[in-house]
């Protein structure tokens, strides 16, 4: 006898029974049909490359595309107007120094020789020339410090200012890039640091202050201590070399990152030029981006984000975006500072003798920092040009920002003829003048902690900068690019990338 499944008990046909057999047997085929479909979109779904947006395409960005392709992700890059990066179309010259691996063996993977041979550099205060500094790996290798004191060529400084800079090893040692150290040393300025640590007045005004005023945009009394002892710990006094540099032959868009874009599209990189990316679409169901909002209106899909994009342009994408708005990470940055820069190129009537192809400078007032480069030296297209070529970047001059071309360049020149007499000889016969408003990141005092780490409250949304935190010391091209490339060091800069590859395996 056949019973019910009702829970009744009572007495149920052999043909109901059997009925109740065949909706059995239908529903587990149905079951089992159901299954299979919805294993089959997973595979399918597993098979599909996951897509990758990334926001930015200088070092920082086009390195998350090189890596992104090279571990199997469909990689989508935005690029705005410029087609460049945000602190790389501001135009400036940058030196590429000896312990920028990464960059050198990118560039022997793409099988091009873009750089110069290393070169002699100079520094000025509002005093004339105060140092040259030799090709260090030249010379007899001596422990760090020692080699860079002894070998520097120091034209005014007396020995007693010299080797009053040595205590400020000991803050340097102290520094070890953790982040207690940043927090420690990032509450005063780098003018505070010097004092506290015995650097005499002299050396500060006629050394320290020109570097600092070029390498961290700003003058020392406005930068932090913290940023201050990364830069000159990683480019001068962790090794004697370690100070040498070497420059591009050409415009770094042209001589490396043109060829670079080409081998990525190779490998099926999508450049998506002339977007401007106005917002990040939030997926309530996924608490994930679900995809970029670009200035043409143009909606684009992606399973993770990487904004590898400056300061400036992460707090205008906050102001524009609800879903950024919302996470008080985003909304510190806000809270973050950005520097003018402004950028001349010069052509004068006649050749003038520049002593050394690279200089860094500070203001007669000490207000702003500039550099100037001989481009007859370094740039292969003005080698056998009848003119002299220079180029002069001036960092933090927002007295600059509201004069005309002419205006500027009268300025410029007038600094220019204070490091090379046979200047104010010459007549200017063209000139290219650019600005960039809120081009570089302000490493201020107090900084530190309004600033962004590589993984985000968002569980596929990652950063990428020169300004983001993470164990490298510098802020450079090398710091935007390094993490990209595959770095296997086990530090807190990586962890985007590893997660990443975790939960969007390719």
């Amino acid at each position: 006898m056949s019973y019910s499944s009702n829970g009744l008990g009572g007495p149920k046909s052999a043909a109901a029974a059997s009925r109740s057999r065949r909706r059995s047997h239908a529903a587990i085929t149905g079951s089992a049909e159901a299954h299979s479909s919805s294993r089959s979109r997973e595979e399918e779904e597993g098979k599909r490359k996951k897509k990758v947006s990334v926001i930015g395409s200088g070092w920082a960005g086009l390195g998350a595309a090189h890596h992104l392709c090279n571990q199997g992700f469909e990689v989508t890059v935005f690029e705005d107007g410029n087609g460049f990066g945000s602190s790389d179309n501001a135009g400036i010259i940058q030196g590429f120094w000896y312990p920028y691996k990464n960059i050198f063996s990118l560039v022997d993977e793409l099988g091009i020789k873009p750089f110069t041979n290393w070169m002699k550099s100079a520094v000025y205060s509002s005093e004339g020339l105060e140092v040259e500094f030799p090709v260090f790996q030249d010379l007899q290798q001596l422990p760090a410090p020692l080699g860079t004191l002894l070998y520097t060529q120091f034209k005014q400084l007396p020995w007693v200012d010299r080797l009053s800079s040595l205590p400020l090893m000991a803050a340097v040692i102290d520094f070890d890039n953790t982040e207690m150290a940043w927090r420690k040393y990032d509450s005063i300025t780098a003018r505070e640091l010097f004092k506290q640590f015995g650097c005499s007045e002299r050396f500060y005004r006629q050394v320290f202050d020109p570097l600092l005023h070029v390498g961290l945009f700003a003058p020392p009394e406005q930068c932090s201590a913290a940023a201050a002892l990364g830069i000159l710990y990683y480019t001068s006094i962790a090794h004697q070399k370690d100070f040498d540099v070497v420059w591009c032959r050409g415009e770094v868009k042209e001589t490396i990152f043109d060829p670079w874009k080409a081998s990525l599209r190779s490998r099926g990189c999508r450049f998506m030029e002339g977007r401007e990316v106005r917002d990040l679409v939030f997926d309530e169901g996924t608490s994930s981006i679900s995809a970029v909002f670009c200035s043409s209106d143009e909606l684009v899909y992606a399973d993770a984000v990487v904004l590898a994009v400056g300061v400036s342009t992460v707090q205008e994408l906050v102001k524009n975006s609800a879903a950024l708005r919302s996470r008080d990470e985003f909304l510190k940055v806000l809270k973050l500072a950005s520097i003018d820069v402004i950028t001349a190129k010069l052509w004068l009537d006649k050749k003038v003798n520049i002593p050394n192809p690279s200089n860094a400078c500070s203001a007669t007032d000490e207000s702003f920092g500039w550099t100037f480069f001989h481009l007859n030296a370094l740039r292969d297209e003005y080698k056998d040009c009848p003119h002299t070529v220079l180029q002069a970047d001036f960092f933090n001059a927002s007295e600059f920002v509201p004069l005309n071309d002419d205006d500027i360049a009268k300025r410029i020149i007038s600094n220019l003829g204070k490091c090379a007499n046979d200047i104010e000889n010459a007549s200017l016969v063209d000139m290219d003048i650019s600005t960039s408003p809120k081009s570089l990141t302000h490493f201020f005092p107090g900084s530190y902690k309004h600033m962004m780490r590589g993984s985000t409250s968002f569980p596929n949304l990652f950063m990428a900068g020169d300004w983001i935190v993470n164990r490298h010391g510098s802020w450079s091209q090398e710091k935007g690019l390094r993490e990209r490339l595959g770095s296997s060091e086990p530090s807190c800069g990586f962890g985007w990338k590893r997660k990443l590859c975790q939960d969007h395996p390719g």
